[in-house]
C-alpha cells in the first residue's frame, strides 16, 4: 500500500508541476497564428475613425486597416473579433483573440497584466461641451458631472484625477452610449476621441457642442498576452518597417486627417 500511495503521490506532483502557471510562462502565439493560418484580431466597431462600420456596414477604419495589412504580411486569413472597450483585456486573456488592435493605448495599469507592441498610433482624449459652457482647463471641471467610456484610457485618467478636480465621473459602457448622453443632455461634459466628438457634434447641431481642450494623450500599442516573446518581437519589428516606408501614417492620415507625432513615427 505504501508504494502504491507514494506512486500516486508521485503522480499528483507532476500534474501539478506541468498545470502550474510557470510551465505556460512561455507562449508561441505566433507559432499558432502561422499554423492555423489565421490571425484573431480583437477591434472595436463604435469608435470611428480607429473602427467603425460604413453605410452598407463594411468594417473599416485605421484599425481595420492596419490589421488587414498585419495578416497580409504574415500570409494568414484575418478573422475579426468584435469588442468593446471593457472585454478587450479579457478577450485576449481567455485566447478568443490573438491580439488586440482597438485603439488600445499602452498605460501602466494595462501593462500589469497584458504586453503592448511599440506604438503604431497616438490617442487624444478631449474635454468636450457646449459652447455656453466656459471650460479653459482641468480647474474649470470642478463640481460638475463628466461622461466618459468605461475602461478607456478617457476613464482611467479622470477617475485617477476625480478626487482632486471635485468631478461626478459617469461611466458608460461604450462611446456611441456616452455620446448619446452628451447630445440629448444627460450630460453636458465629456471625456472623449476629437474625431468622435466632432462627428457627433455635427449631427447635432442644436447643442452648439465644442472641443474645449485635450484632456491626456497616450502612446496606442497592439496588445498581446504576457511572455509572448515571438510574437512581441515580430509585431515591434513590423511596426518599425511600416512606419519607415510610411504604411502606417498613410493609413492614420487617411483617417484622421492629420500625420502622426514625431515620437510615434520614430520609434526607439
Amino acid at each position: 500500500m505504501i508504494p502504491q500511495r507514494r506512486s500516486l503521490l508521485a503522480l499528483m506532483a507532476g500534474s501539478l508541476t506541468l498545470g502550474s502557471p510557470a510551465a505556460f510562462a512561455q507562449q508561441d502565439t505566433l507559432a499558432a497564428i502561422r499554423a492555423a493560418k489565421v490571425l484573431r484580431v480583437a477591434l472595436e466597431f463604435g469608435r470611428p475613425p480607429w473602427g467603425f462600420k460604413d453605410a452598407s456596414l463594411k468594417m473599416t477604419g485605421s484599425d481595420m486597416e492596419a490589421a488587414q495589412l498585419l495578416a497580409a504580411d504574415l500570409g494568414v486569413k484575418l478573422e475579426i473579433v468584435e469588442v468593446t472597450g471593457p472585454n478587450r483585456i479579457p478577450f485576449l486573456q481567455t485566447g478568443k483573440a490573438d491580439v488586440v488592435l482597438s485603439t488600445f493605448s499602452i498605460t501602466p495599469e494595462r501593462l500589469k497584466v497584458i504586453d503592448f507592441s511599440v506604438p503604431y498610433a497616438s490617442a487624444v482624449q478631449i474635454v468636450g461641451a457646449p459652447r455656453s459652457i466656459a471650460i479653459k482647463g482641468p480647474a474649470d471641471l470642478q463640481g460638475r458631472r463628466v461622461g466618459v467610456t468605461r475602461a478607456t484610457t478617457g476613464d482611467v485618467e479622470l477617475t485617477k484625477r476625480a478626487k482632486d478636480l471635485g468631478v461626478e465621473v459617469l461611466r458608460f459602457d461604450d462611446e456611441s452610449t456616452n455620446m448619446t448622453a452628451l447630445t440629448t443632455g444627460q450630460v453636458d461634459i465629456v471625456v472623449q476621441e476629437p474625431a468622435t466628438f466632432l462627428a457627433v457634434a455635427a449631427r447635432a447641431p442644436q447643442r452648439q457642442l465644442e472641443s474645449k481642450f485635450v484632456f491626456t494623450q497616450f502612446p496606442v500599442g497592439i496588445g498581446l498576452r504576457k511572455n509572448d516573446a515571438a510574437l512581441k518581437a515580430y509585431l515591434d519589428a513590423w511596426v518599425r518597417r511600416h512606419m519607415a516606408d510610411g504604411r502606417l501614417n498613410a493609413i492614420y492620415r487617411t483617417f484622421h486627417g492629420t500625420d502622426l507625432p514625431a515620437d510615434i513615427t520614430q520609434p526607439k
